[in-house]
Protein backbone atom coordinates (compact mmCIF):
# COMPACT_ATOMS: atom_id res chain seq x y z
CA UNK A 1 0.00 0.00 0.00
CA UNK A 2 2.00 3.05 -1.30
CA UNK A 3 0.10 6.01 -0.04
CA UNK A 4 -0.17 9.27 -2.49
CA UNK A 5 -2.88 11.53 -1.23
CA UNK A 6 -4.29 12.67 1.85
CA UNK A 7 -7.52 14.48 1.13
CA UNK A 8 -9.49 16.30 4.24
CA UNK A 9 -12.91 17.57 3.75
CA UNK A 10 -15.09 19.18 6.56
CA UNK A 11 -19.16 17.95 6.40
CA UNK A 12 -21.74 19.20 8.67
CA UNK A 13 -25.42 19.82 8.88
CA UNK A 14 -26.99 22.89 7.46
CA UNK A 15 -27.35 26.20 9.36
CA UNK A 16 -29.28 26.55 11.83
CA UNK A 17 -28.34 23.34 13.48
CA UNK A 18 -31.16 21.75 16.02
CA UNK A 19 -29.61 21.78 19.12
CA UNK A 20 -29.93 17.63 19.56
CA UNK A 21 -27.37 15.96 18.30
CA UNK A 22 -26.25 18.03 15.18
CA UNK A 23 -23.38 17.04 13.07
CA UNK A 24 -21.14 19.97 13.71
CA UNK A 25 -18.11 20.58 11.31
CA UNK A 26 -16.71 17.45 10.65
CA UNK A 27 -13.22 16.46 9.46
CA UNK A 28 -13.05 13.30 6.83
CA UNK A 29 -9.82 11.97 5.35
CA UNK A 30 -9.60 9.99 2.29
CA UNK A 31 -6.27 8.20 1.99
CA UNK A 32 -5.71 6.94 -1.52
CA UNK A 33 -2.79 4.34 -2.77
CA UNK A 34 -0.82 4.20 -5.92
CA UNK A 35 -2.99 1.25 -7.24
CA UNK A 36 -6.37 4.13 -6.70
CA UNK A 37 -7.13 2.36 -3.78
CA UNK A 38 -9.24 4.86 -1.25
CA UNK A 39 -10.09 4.71 2.73
CA UNK A 40 -12.11 6.56 4.42
CA UNK A 41 -12.54 7.96 7.89
CA UNK A 42 -13.82 10.09 10.21
CA UNK A 43 -11.28 12.76 12.22
CA UNK A 44 -13.41 13.00 14.91
CA UNK A 45 -12.81 15.35 18.05
CA UNK A 46 -10.18 17.02 16.52
CA UNK A 47 -11.03 20.71 15.27
CA UNK A 48 -11.01 20.97 11.44
CA UNK A 49 -8.61 23.29 10.89
CA UNK A 50 -6.44 21.12 13.33
CA UNK A 51 -7.14 18.21 11.12
CA UNK A 52 -6.27 19.99 7.44
CA UNK A 53 -2.91 21.31 8.76
CA UNK A 54 -2.23 17.38 10.05
CA UNK A 55 -3.33 15.67 7.58
CA UNK A 56 -4.29 17.54 4.33
CA UNK A 57 -1.51 16.95 1.30
CA UNK A 58 1.99 16.45 1.24
CA UNK A 59 2.99 19.49 3.46
CA UNK A 60 0.44 18.50 6.18
CA UNK A 61 2.14 17.38 9.41
CA UNK A 62 1.46 13.48 8.86
CA UNK A 63 1.40 14.02 5.19
CA UNK A 64 4.85 14.93 5.34
CA UNK A 65 5.65 11.38 6.71
CA UNK A 66 3.48 9.41 4.58
CA UNK A 67 3.10 10.48 1.02
CA UNK A 68 5.35 8.41 -1.01
CA UNK A 69 5.76 5.74 1.23
CA UNK A 70 4.34 1.89 1.08
CA UNK A 71 3.50 -0.26 3.98
CA UNK A 72 2.44 -4.17 4.07
CA UNK A 73 -0.14 -3.85 6.27
CA UNK A 74 -1.87 -1.36 8.87
CA UNK A 75 -0.27 -2.70 12.03
CA UNK A 76 3.34 -1.63 10.05
CA UNK A 77 2.06 1.73 9.58
CA UNK A 78 1.25 2.43 13.11
CA UNK A 79 4.40 1.39 14.53
CA UNK A 80 6.17 3.75 11.95
CA UNK A 81 3.92 6.65 12.72
CA UNK A 82 3.92 5.77 16.81
CA UNK A 83 7.61 5.33 16.45
CA UNK A 84 8.00 9.00 14.88
CA UNK A 85 5.62 10.31 17.80
CA UNK A 86 7.88 9.30 20.48
CA UNK A 87 9.16 12.74 21.00
CA UNK A 88 6.76 15.04 20.16
CA UNK A 89 3.20 13.99 20.96
CA UNK A 90 1.92 10.57 22.26
CA UNK A 91 -1.65 11.58 23.02
CA UNK A 92 -4.32 14.05 22.27
CA UNK A 93 -5.06 15.89 19.01
CA UNK A 94 -1.70 13.70 17.04
CA UNK A 95 -2.86 9.93 17.85
CA UNK A 96 -6.28 10.78 16.99
CA UNK A 97 -4.95 11.47 13.66
CA UNK A 98 -2.85 8.55 13.59
CA UNK A 99 -6.40 6.53 14.63
CA UNK A 100 -7.79 8.03 11.19
CA UNK A 101 -4.90 7.31 9.55
CA UNK A 102 -5.32 3.33 10.63
CA UNK A 103 -9.21 3.14 9.80
CA UNK A 104 -8.33 4.51 6.32
CA UNK A 105 -5.36 2.28 6.02
CA UNK A 106 -7.39 -0.72 7.61
CA UNK A 107 -10.38 0.43 4.58
CA UNK A 108 -7.81 -0.57 1.81
CA UNK A 109 -6.36 -3.20 3.08
CA UNK A 110 -9.87 -4.64 2.92
CA UNK A 111 -10.37 -3.65 -0.46
CA UNK A 112 -7.03 -4.93 -2.20
CA UNK A 113 -8.04 -8.23 -0.07
CA UNK A 114 -11.29 -8.19 -1.59
CA UNK A 115 -12.63 -8.77 2.37
CA UNK A 116 -14.16 -7.21 4.77
CA UNK A 117 -11.97 -5.11 7.65
CA UNK A 118 -13.59 -7.75 10.33
CA UNK A 119 -12.12 -11.10 8.38
CA UNK A 120 -8.70 -9.25 8.48
CA UNK A 121 -8.81 -8.36 12.14
CA UNK A 122 -9.11 -12.23 12.35
CA UNK A 123 -12.99 -13.26 11.92
CA UNK A 124 -16.23 -13.69 13.66
CA UNK A 125 -15.89 -14.17 16.87
CA UNK A 126 -19.70 -13.13 18.36
CA UNK A 127 -19.50 -15.20 21.49
CA UNK A 128 -22.79 -16.83 21.87
CA UNK A 129 -23.83 -15.15 25.31
CA UNK A 130 -24.42 -11.77 23.95
CA UNK A 131 -26.74 -12.68 21.15
CA UNK A 132 -30.09 -13.48 21.89
CA UNK A 133 -30.77 -16.51 19.21
CA UNK A 134 -27.87 -18.20 17.30
CA UNK A 135 -28.53 -16.53 13.96
CA UNK A 136 -27.24 -13.30 15.50
CA UNK A 137 -23.90 -14.50 15.81
CA UNK A 138 -23.51 -13.27 12.81
CA UNK A 139 -24.70 -9.54 13.56
CA UNK A 140 -23.97 -6.57 15.67
CA UNK A 141 -26.05 -4.68 18.44
CA UNK A 142 -26.26 -1.53 18.45
CA UNK A 143 -27.22 0.34 21.30
CA UNK A 144 -29.24 3.80 20.23
CA UNK A 145 -28.06 6.93 22.45
CA UNK A 146 -30.29 9.63 22.97
CA UNK A 147 -29.74 13.18 23.86
CA UNK A 148 -31.05 16.60 24.51
CA UNK A 149 -29.27 20.00 23.77
CA UNK A 150 -31.01 21.59 26.74
CA UNK A 151 -30.48 20.93 30.38
CA UNK A 152 -33.61 22.03 31.78
CA UNK A 153 -35.26 18.98 33.67
CA UNK A 154 -39.09 19.69 31.84
CA UNK A 155 -37.11 19.75 28.26
CA UNK A 156 -34.45 17.39 29.09
CA UNK A 157 -36.87 14.20 30.36
CA UNK A 158 -40.11 15.13 27.76
CA UNK A 159 -37.35 14.68 24.89
CA UNK A 160 -35.12 11.79 25.68
CA UNK A 161 -38.29 9.59 26.29
CA UNK A 162 -39.58 10.96 23.17
CA UNK A 163 -36.73 9.62 21.15
CA UNK A 164 -36.25 6.41 23.54
CA UNK A 165 -40.08 5.92 22.51
CA UNK A 166 -39.20 6.29 18.37
CA UNK A 167 -36.36 3.44 19.13
CA UNK A 168 -38.29 1.30 21.22
CA UNK A 169 -40.50 1.42 17.89
CA UNK A 170 -38.17 1.20 15.47
CA UNK A 171 -36.97 -2.18 17.37
CA UNK A 172 -33.58 -1.29 19.07
CA UNK A 173 -32.80 -3.72 21.26
CA UNK A 174 -30.11 -1.50 23.60
CA UNK A 175 -30.90 2.22 24.48
CA UNK A 176 -28.53 4.71 26.57
CA UNK A 177 -30.04 7.85 28.00
CA UNK A 178 -27.99 11.35 28.64
CA UNK A 179 -29.36 12.95 32.08
CA UNK A 180 -25.95 15.13 32.05
CA UNK A 181 -26.09 18.31 34.67
CA UNK A 182 -29.09 16.79 36.16
CA UNK A 183 -29.90 16.26 39.84
CA UNK A 184 -30.10 12.30 41.21
CA UNK A 185 -33.85 12.63 41.21
CA UNK A 186 -33.68 13.52 37.41
CA UNK A 187 -31.46 11.21 36.62
CA UNK A 188 -33.31 7.95 38.51
CA UNK A 189 -36.14 9.06 37.44
CA UNK A 190 -35.35 9.50 34.00
CA UNK A 191 -34.10 6.15 34.05
CA UNK A 192 -37.45 4.74 35.31
CA UNK A 193 -39.52 6.16 32.86
CA UNK A 194 -37.07 4.71 30.12
CA UNK A 195 -37.30 1.42 31.36
CA UNK A 196 -40.86 1.47 31.56
CA UNK A 197 -41.18 2.01 28.00
CA UNK A 198 -38.29 -0.33 26.83
CA UNK A 199 -39.74 -3.15 28.90
CA UNK A 200 -37.58 -5.84 30.37
CA UNK A 201 -36.02 -7.67 27.59
CA UNK A 202 -34.25 -4.68 25.79
CA UNK A 203 -30.80 -2.92 27.70
CA UNK A 204 -30.89 0.19 29.05
CA UNK A 205 -27.68 2.11 29.75
CA UNK A 206 -27.13 5.66 31.90
CA UNK A 207 -24.59 8.31 30.98
CA UNK A 208 -24.21 11.08 33.23
CA UNK A 209 -21.37 12.38 31.58
CA UNK A 210 -18.34 13.50 33.94
CA UNK A 211 -21.39 14.91 36.43
CA UNK A 212 -20.29 13.82 39.94
CA UNK A 213 -17.20 14.66 42.42
CA UNK A 214 -19.01 13.50 45.39
CA UNK A 215 -18.41 9.56 46.33
CA UNK A 216 -21.47 9.30 48.44
CA UNK A 217 -23.93 11.25 46.21
CA UNK A 218 -22.68 8.77 43.53
CA UNK A 219 -23.07 5.59 45.39
CA UNK A 220 -26.35 6.77 46.68
CA UNK A 221 -27.97 7.70 42.94
CA UNK A 222 -26.13 3.99 41.70
CA UNK A 223 -28.05 2.00 44.14
CA UNK A 224 -31.20 3.65 43.31
CA UNK A 225 -30.37 2.99 39.66
CA UNK A 226 -29.79 -1.15 40.43
CA UNK A 227 -33.37 -2.02 40.46
CA UNK A 228 -34.10 -1.07 36.99
CA UNK A 229 -31.49 -3.39 35.24
CA UNK A 230 -28.98 -0.88 34.31
CA UNK A 231 -26.59 -2.35 31.51
CA UNK A 232 -23.71 0.12 33.05
CA UNK A 233 -23.23 3.43 34.26
CA UNK A 234 -21.11 5.42 31.79
CA UNK A 235 -18.36 8.57 33.30
CA UNK A 236 -20.00 9.19 37.21
CA UNK A 237 -16.62 11.21 36.94
CA UNK A 238 -13.99 12.46 35.26
CA UNK A 239 -12.18 9.84 33.20
CA UNK A 240 -8.87 10.53 34.91
CA UNK A 241 -10.76 10.64 38.58
CA UNK A 242 -9.66 6.90 38.74
CA UNK A 243 -9.66 6.92 42.31
CA UNK A 244 -13.03 7.59 42.80
CA UNK A 245 -13.73 4.78 39.95
CA UNK A 246 -12.35 2.29 41.90
CA UNK A 247 -14.31 3.43 45.07
CA UNK A 248 -18.08 3.37 43.48
CA UNK A 249 -16.95 0.05 41.98
CA UNK A 250 -16.32 -1.30 45.26
CA UNK A 251 -20.17 -0.10 46.50
CA UNK A 252 -22.03 -0.79 43.54
CA UNK A 253 -23.50 -3.89 41.79
CA UNK A 254 -23.86 -1.59 38.42
CA UNK A 255 -21.31 -2.12 35.74
CA UNK A 256 -19.18 1.34 35.52
CA UNK A 257 -18.24 2.77 31.91
CA UNK A 258 -15.90 5.16 30.56
CA UNK A 259 -12.86 5.61 27.96
CA UNK A 260 -14.88 7.42 25.07
CA UNK A 261 -11.91 10.30 24.86
CA UNK A 262 -9.55 7.18 25.83
CA UNK A 263 -6.25 7.86 23.83
CA UNK A 264 -4.30 4.45 23.13
CA UNK A 265 -4.43 1.26 24.78
CA UNK A 266 -2.25 2.46 28.10
CA UNK A 267 -5.21 4.64 29.21
CA UNK A 268 -7.47 1.43 28.38
CA UNK A 269 -5.13 0.04 30.89
CA UNK A 270 -5.55 2.50 33.71
CA UNK A 271 -9.26 2.35 33.61
CA UNK A 272 -9.40 -1.11 34.04
CA UNK A 273 -6.45 -2.11 36.45
CA UNK A 274 -6.62 1.51 38.37
CA UNK A 275 -10.12 2.68 37.77
CA UNK A 276 -12.03 -0.79 38.26
CA UNK A 277 -14.09 -0.04 34.82
CA UNK A 278 -15.59 -3.04 33.75
CA UNK A 279 -17.13 -1.29 30.60
CA UNK A 280 -14.55 0.31 27.98
CA UNK A 281 -15.47 2.36 25.30
CA UNK A 282 -12.75 3.09 22.92
CA UNK A 283 -13.57 5.15 20.02
CA UNK A 284 -12.57 3.41 16.48
CA UNK A 285 -10.01 6.88 16.28
CA UNK A 286 -10.03 8.65 19.08
CA UNK A 287 -7.92 5.52 20.72
CA UNK A 288 -5.44 5.06 17.98
CA UNK A 289 -7.56 3.06 15.49
CA UNK A 290 -8.42 -0.15 14.90
CA UNK A 291 -5.04 -1.39 15.51
CA UNK A 292 -4.98 0.13 18.52
CA UNK A 293 -8.70 -0.93 19.31
CA UNK A 294 -8.03 -4.76 18.73
CA UNK A 295 -5.21 -4.73 21.23
CA UNK A 296 -7.63 -3.02 23.60
CA UNK A 297 -9.99 -5.88 23.15
CA UNK A 298 -7.32 -8.49 23.60
CA UNK A 299 -5.82 -6.82 27.14
CA UNK A 300 -9.78 -6.95 28.39
CA UNK A 301 -10.45 -10.94 27.51
CA UNK A 302 -9.69 -13.11 30.43
CA UNK A 303 -10.29 -10.12 32.98
CA UNK A 304 -13.79 -9.92 33.20
CA UNK A 305 -14.34 -6.70 31.07
CA UNK A 306 -16.67 -5.94 27.92
CA UNK A 307 -15.76 -3.41 25.18
CA UNK A 308 -18.49 -1.28 23.35
CA UNK A 309 -17.03 0.90 21.17
CA UNK A 310 -18.32 4.42 21.77
CA UNK A 311 -19.32 6.61 18.85
CA UNK A 312 -21.10 10.08 19.48
CA UNK A 313 -20.72 11.07 15.47
CA UNK A 314 -22.06 9.19 12.25
CA UNK A 315 -21.82 5.79 11.05
CA UNK A 316 -18.98 6.59 8.77
CA UNK A 317 -17.23 6.02 12.52
CA UNK A 318 -19.90 3.82 13.00
CA UNK A 319 -19.19 1.54 10.30
CA UNK A 320 -15.39 0.78 11.84
CA UNK A 321 -17.11 -0.03 14.94
CA UNK A 322 -19.31 -2.89 13.27
CA UNK A 323 -16.18 -4.29 12.00
CA UNK A 324 -14.64 -4.17 15.82
CA UNK A 325 -17.82 -5.75 17.50
CA UNK A 326 -18.14 -8.19 14.23
CA UNK A 327 -14.24 -9.94 15.44
CA UNK A 328 -14.39 -9.38 19.15
CA UNK A 329 -16.07 -11.62 21.46
CA UNK A 330 -16.41 -9.56 24.37
CA UNK A 331 -18.24 -6.76 22.71
CA UNK A 332 -22.47 -7.33 23.37
CA UNK A 333 -22.80 -3.82 21.89
CA UNK A 334 -21.60 -0.62 20.34
CA UNK A 335 -22.72 3.00 21.19
CA UNK A 336 -25.10 4.21 17.87
CA UNK A 337 -26.40 7.44 17.76
CA UNK A 338 -29.05 6.95 15.30
CA UNK A 339 -31.04 8.99 12.89
CA UNK A 340 -34.62 8.04 14.18
CA UNK A 341 -33.78 9.87 17.69
CA UNK A 342 -32.42 13.24 15.87
CA UNK A 343 -33.52 15.76 12.94
CA UNK A 344 -30.30 15.85 11.42
CA UNK A 345 -29.63 15.49 7.46
CA UNK A 346 -26.48 14.61 7.18
CA UNK A 347 -26.71 11.93 9.63
CA UNK A 348 -29.16 10.35 8.29
CA UNK A 349 -27.84 10.35 4.93
CA UNK A 350 -24.28 8.58 6.04
CA UNK A 351 -26.18 5.90 8.07
CA UNK A 352 -28.47 5.70 5.20
CA UNK A 353 -25.11 4.24 3.21
CA UNK A 354 -23.97 2.36 6.20
CA UNK A 355 -24.76 -0.80 7.64
CA UNK A 356 -28.72 -1.36 8.46
CA UNK A 357 -30.28 -1.62 11.60
CA UNK A 358 -32.99 -4.31 11.32
CA UNK A 359 -34.82 -5.67 13.72
CA UNK A 360 -32.33 -4.03 16.66
CA UNK A 361 -29.42 -5.46 14.77
CA UNK A 362 -26.65 -5.05 12.04
CA UNK A 363 -25.91 -7.78 9.76
CA UNK A 364 -21.72 -8.52 9.49
CA UNK A 365 -20.85 -6.52 6.48
CA UNK A 366 -19.66 -8.52 3.21
CA UNK A 367 -18.36 -5.88 1.26
CA UNK A 368 -14.79 -5.37 1.10
CA UNK A 369 -12.89 -2.82 3.52
CA UNK A 370 -15.06 -0.94 5.98
CA UNK A 371 -18.22 -1.08 3.59
CA UNK A 372 -19.11 2.85 3.43
CA UNK A 373 -18.47 5.00 0.70
CA UNK A 374 -19.65 8.93 0.54
CA UNK A 375 -21.41 9.87 -2.94
CA UNK A 376 -20.22 12.89 -4.30
CA UNK A 377 -24.44 13.93 -4.08
CA UNK A 378 -23.75 14.09 -0.82
CA UNK A 379 -20.28 15.73 -0.34
CA UNK A 380 -22.13 18.42 -2.16
CA UNK A 381 -24.00 18.93 -0.29
CA UNK A 382 -22.60 19.10 3.26
CA UNK A 383 -19.88 20.36 2.21
CA UNK A 384 -18.65 23.46 4.46
CA UNK A 385 -15.06 24.30 3.57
Amino acid sequence: MKIVRMDVMVLADPTPRDPDAPIEPLAVLTLTTADGVSGLSEVFAVPPGVAKSALNGPDSYFGGMLIGREFDTPEQAWRYLHGRLSHRSRRGWAMICVGAIDVCLWDVFGKIQGKPVYRLLGGNERASVHTWLPEQRRAVVPCGTVFSGRRERDILVPTQLRMVERLARAGFRAVKIEPVESSPDTVVSLARDARSILGDTAQLAVDVGYLWTDIGLAVDVARRLEDLGVAFLETPFSTDALPAYAALAERTTLRLAAGEHSVTRWEFFDLVERGRCQVVQPYATTAGGLTEARRIVEFCQGRGVIVVPGNWSTQILGAASVHLAAWSDITPLIEFTPAEAFSSPLRRAIQELGHPVRDGAIALPERPGLGIELPDELVRRYRVD
